[in-house]
């Protein structure tokens, strides 16, 4: 299994915490109340660029950055990236 798939094999476990909720919206300027969703659909998009460094996976999306922990599939932040 290629170290991508198993980030997208997986999405069915994609969660965060209330205040993993807070920050990111904060973070990213977000209108929805669907975060998880809302990753969730953007880490699935054909040009997302999926890399695993140590315990977390960091997905590159649209001048996006989100970080999920490779184990236990909890969205940690997002953010956006810096130019």
């Amino acid at each position: 299994m290629s170290v991508p798939n198993e980030l997208l094999d997986n999405l069915d476990k994609l969660h965060t915490t209330e205040l993993g909720v807070v920050r990111i919206k904060r973070n990213l300027s977000l209108d929805t109340d669907d975060v998880v969703g809302w990753c969730r659909d953007k880490i699935k998009s054909d040009n997302a660029v999926i890399t695993r460094n140590g315990k977390n996976w960091y997905i590159n999306i649209d001048a996006c950055i989100i970080t999920v922990n490779a184990y236990s599939y909890t969205i940690i932040t997002a953010h956006k990236e810096k130019r």
